[in-house]
């Protein structure tokens, strides 16, 4: 097996290698990114800054680019976070208990029965919400500042965080089972594909956004693109989330979910 391995790194290595050859040159006036073969036309960067709000509607341009120019991108960085979250889980994951049951005597989360978390239990009830409310901000108001899903995601997913944190995973978990936070990464992904789907069905191109005007029957294109980029921003956010919560929960719990740091 080791040799196969070697054997797989050296092939890929390689061709990434050899696909380097093919890269124009460092700071070349021809390149893409900097007006096109043989310097015509504009460069990539002045198209965002000058088209971005007429054909998006959306004044963020970094959110414009990552979920609509380059949507296709963002779409399978997302599917990567869930192939990293499963990877994990398949690796870690203990699914026969056997431990023995741990004397919940001595062991209480609650601020009620174990003083010396009075503070932090306190803070937390406190914090947890207003984590969450901030989180769901900045995914809902990425069009218009900086923010989106892969922001939004990674702060709810902090909030849950916190909480196995501060008491223990169980409680935690409690809150954010794993099958529901499998679940919620799995529909993550489905609502950004789906967006793409749907513009199929209109006879467009995948991740089309323009075509599910009739859908969100807005008075013009730009502003269905802009409302889909917010669809696809929360899928984002779901799966992030999921992730997040589940990439802690095994790698604190040595993948039996029980008690944490």
């Amino acid at each position: 097996m080791k040799w196969l391995a070697l054997i797989a790194v050296i092939a890929t290595g390689s061709l990434l290698i050899y696909a380097v050859s093919d890269f124009p040159d460092w700071g070349s006036a021809s390149s893409p990114a900097n007006g096109g073969v043989e310097g015509a036309g504009r460069s990539v960067s002045q198209t965002f800054i000058e088209e971005t709000d007429t054909l998006t509607h959306v004044p963020n341009i970094v959110t414009a680019v990552l979920a609509d120019y380059r949507g296709y991108d963002t779409m399978f960085e997302t599917v990567v976070i869930l192939a990293a979250g499963m990877a994990i889980f398949a690796i870690l994951r203990v699914l026969r208990d056997t431990e023995k049951p741990v004397d919940q005597s001595k062991h209480d989360p609650s601020i009620d029965g174990d003083h010396q978390r009075i503070i932090i239990g306190t803070t937390c009830r406190l914090l947890i919400p207003v984590i969450q409310l901030f989180a769901l901000y900045v995914v809902a108001h990425g069009h218009h500042s900086p923010g989106g899903g892969f922001q939004g995601g990674v702060i709810l997913g902090a909030s849950f965080i916190l909480l196995g944190l501060a008491t223990d995973l169980e409680t935690a978990i409690a809150r954010f089972s794993e099958k529901q936070f499998i679940g919620l990464a799995c529909v993550g992904i489905f609502i950004y594909a789906g967006f793409g789907v749907l513009g199929q069905f209109y006879g467009r191109g995948f991740l089309d956004y323009g075509a599910l005007q009739p859908i969100f029957m807005t008075d013009g294109e730009p502003m269905a693109r802009s409302h889909a980029m917010l669809g696809v921003e929360v899928g984002v956010a779901f799966t992030v989330t999921a992730i997040m919560f589940a990439i802690y929960a095994n790698l604190a719990s040595k993948g039996e979910l029980k008690n944490g740091l």
